[in-house]
């Protein structure tokens, strides 16, 4: 989904207070930890990510597949931090046009 400066600002916005749900510890990105991220998308919405790796590129890499694998939206990412959002079936975000 591609977001708009608006709406990219708006769900920055409403982050901001957001504690991480999912953090990705020293054994990556595995299956279980991918389909809890999935699972908290698919229930919040807007999801801060905690990703405890050092490497950046790594981080970088972690970030793209969460996307892929989940359809989500990367709305920000500062250090080992990752916003996602996911619009649910039935959203309870209403994003500005």
């Amino acid at each position: 989904m591609k977001l708009t400066r608006n709406q990219t600002s708006h769900l920055r916005n409403l982050a901001h207070k957001l504690k991480p749900v999912v953090i990705i510890g020293g054994n990556g990105l595995s299956e279980n930890v991918l389909n809890e991220t999935i699972e908290q998308l698919e229930h919040h919405e807007l999801i801060k990510v905690r990703i405890n790796v050092e490497e950046r590129d790594e981080r970088k890499a972690m970030i793209e597949e969460i996307c892929l694998q989940s359809n989500a939206t990367l709305v920000q990412s500062i250090g080992h931090i990752g916003v996602f959002y996911k619009p649910a079936k039935n959203p309870v975000i209403k994003l500005p046009t």
